[in-house]
Parts: C-alpha cells; sequence; structure tokens
C-alpha cells in the first residue's frame, strides 16, 4: 500500500467546507422546481461505458417523454473507453456525463473543473469476485492472482481491502486482464478479480449457475463512495441552474418508472442496446434499486452524502491517487443543489 500522506488541514475542516461551499455552486437563487415547457432545446449525456441497467433511469425518462416534458431533447453517447467522458465534457463535447467519483477526484486534481450534480447509485458497485473454490474472503487471496482492468485506484482498492483483512499486499500476484474480467475468471487464468459489478459481472455469473463469491469493496475496507455521478461543467453548475434542475426531476421520474415497472425499464435499456442479454438488464435492474435509495431519511432521489464525500476524497489523498490535498481545492467537488426540493 502506499504510504499514507499527512492531512492538513484535518479532515473535519474538509467536511465543513463541503457543508459550507456546495450551496456556492447555484446561480439560480430561490428554488424553483420546473413543472413543464412548451420547446426543447438540445441536451447530450455521455455514459460511462455501453448502455447497460445501470442507466435504466435514464432510458427510462427517455422513453416515458420525462425529459421533453420539461423542455430537455436528450441525446446519449456511448464513449470509446470509460477514462473518455470526463475529458469529452470538459472539452464541450456534453452537456453532462456520467461517471464514478474516483474518476471526478482525479479529473479534478489535473485542473479539470468539473463537479457532480447528483449519483445514479449511492454506494460502490465495484467488487472483489471469485469462481475459487478456495476464495471465501479477502484474506484468501494471499498467495492467489488477482485480475484487474488496469484502473490504478482499483489496485489503490485491491491494496487497501488486502491490509484491512491483514494480507501481505506482495503475496499476492496481480495481472492485468483489462475489461475481460469474466473470462479471465471462467478460464481460470486467475483466482479472483476486482472491477468487475456486485449487480452486473457477479450477476451475469450465476446465470451461468456459477456461485461466486462477491465482496463489495465497501465491505472491505473502503471508504463508502457513489459509483455513478453525474457531472457537469462547473460553469453550466452557475449558469444552467434551470437546465440542470428540469434535468433532474425527469431523471426522478425515470427512477420512479423504473421502480413501478422494471421490465418495461429492461426493454427500454434493451432498446438501445440490443445486444444486451435480456434477463441479465432485469435481474441487474432489480438488484440495483435498493442502492439507489439514500442512505439518510428522507433525501431525494440522487443526494450526495457531503460526509462521504469528504471521507473518499481525504482516502484518495492518504493512497497518493491525489496530487493535491482535497481539503485545499476550494469548491466540493458536488452540489445537491439541484436535487428536486433542494436550493435556497
Amino acid at each position: 500500500m502506499t504510504t499514507p500522506k499527512k492531512i492538513t488541514p484535518p479532515r473535519a475542516l474538509l467536511i465543513a467546507a463541503c457543508l459550507a461551499c456546495a450551496a456556492l455552486l447555484s446561480a439560480c437563487g430561490a428554488k424553483q422546481d420546473v413543472l413543464a415547457a412548451p420547446s426543447t432545446k438540445p441536451f447530450t449525456v455521455i455514459l460511462d461505458f455501453f448502455p447497460n441497467a445501470d442507466h435504466a433511469a435514464l432510458y427510462s425518462a427517455i422513453a416515458h417523454g420525462d425529459f421533453r416534458a420539461v423542455g430537455l431533447d436528450v441525446k446519449v453517447l456511448t464513449p470509446a473507453t470509460p477514462a473518455q467522458p470526463l475529458s469529452d465534457l470538459a472539452a464541450g463535447r456534453a452537456d453532462m456525463a456520467i461517471s464514478y467519483e474516483p474518476e471526478l477526484l482525479l479529473a479534478r486534481d489535473r485542473g479539470l473543473k468539473l463537479v457532480s450534480i447528483g449519483a445514479l447509485v449511492q454506494r460502490p458497485l465495484t467488487s472483489i469476485i471469485s469462481l475459487s473454490r478456495s476464495v471465501h474472503s479477502v484474506a484468501d487471496l494471499s498467495g492467489k492472482r488477482v485480475g484487474t482492468a488496469g484502473i490504478p485506484y482499483q489496485a489503490a482498492e485491491l491494496d487497501a481491502a488486502l491490509a484491512h483483512a491483514g494480507v501481505s499486499i506482495p503475496s499476492v500476484k496481480v495481472s492485468d486482464v483489462g475489461f475481460g474480467l469474466v473470462p479471465a475468471m471462467l478460464s481460470g487464468h486467475v483466482d479472483a478479480t476486482i472491477g468487475g459489478f456486485w449487480n452486473y459481472e457477479a450477476i451475469e455469473l450465476r446465470l451461468m449457475h456459477r456461485q461466486p463469491t462477491v465482496i463489495p469493496v465497501d465491505q472491505a475496507g473502503v471508504p463508502n463512495n457513489q459509483e455513478l455521478n453525474l457531472v457537469v461543467r462547473e460553469a453550466d453548475a452557475r449558469s444552467r441552474g434551470q437546465d440542470l434542475r428540469a434535468f433532474l426531476q425527469a431523471l426522478t421520474r425515470g427512477e420512479r418508472e423504473v421502480r413501478a415497472q422494471p421490465a418495461q425499464a429492461a426493454a427500454d435499456v434493451l432498446a438501445a442496446n440490443p445486444t444486451l442479454p435480456q434477463k441479465l438488464q432485469l435481474e441487474s435492474i432489480k438488484a440495483t434499486l435498493p442502492a439507489a435509495v439514500p442512505a439518510e431519511a428522507g433525501k431525494p432521489f440522487g443526494w450526495q452524502s457531503p460526509k462521504e464525500w469528504a471521507a473518499f476524497a481525504t482516502w484518495m489523498f492518504t493512497q497518493g491517487q491525489l496530487t493535491h490535498n482535497p481539503a485545499d481545492a476550494g469548491l466540493p467537488p458536488f452540489t445537491n443543489e439541484f436535487l428536486p426540493g433542494q436550493g435556497i
């Protein structure tokens, strides 16, 4: 594991900064939820990866006309790689990107002026997954080979999990298998992988009549973080409050429609990506729905916890993944201002 750096100022100040500064991103004044609009304007969203069940609320809102009802003509782009969305967003090639909390923190560390305005999923989907009969816990990875997708922060998560379980990090052999995580396990090339999702690859394996051991990283020593975030440019968070409120209002309707009719939601996803296995999408949607609900009672769909953001940002810094102390970064990397019912 990377040697922790000294945190100055302490994490408590970062939490306070998140709580105090989030509202500064708003340029909307008093809260005014959008109800309807007579015409539409283009609004482009670039996904984190190929269209799948994680995006069910988005595709449901498109299919039901929820975005058009609030004046937005939403178009969806698919990136070539998961590293592309935030770069394209910063370059002005999209109005919003779906990405991951660690990716956003890394992008901001590079100087990109981006901010999350909502969460699709409230906790990590990334998991340690194994088909080996001798692996039932992280402690069992000692002396084993683990496949990764070659993503540095996931390597840090693996190190944290091993240390948390008391496993000597050098005792674990690591192989970069790219995005072929499932084939690497099925072939026996690796004993386990990190990077697959408990709501997708793990379900895919079960549908193959396999019995995987699945350990989400937040249950293995990694602080809670939101796997999927809705990210915009900071400048747009200051100047396009009405559009962002409208988007989140329509997306919230889409999420309710997914809960009401999961099978229809799966069909909407399949319409966008017909090559997907139908049963996998439906089972993934059902499994993910509880993880979309904020842990804090009374908070709306999309809520982002300031304390959890602060804790995870600090963890990224102590693991050597960030070069700049997030406590000194000014505005926090998120705002809840535009969620339905929130704001000044």
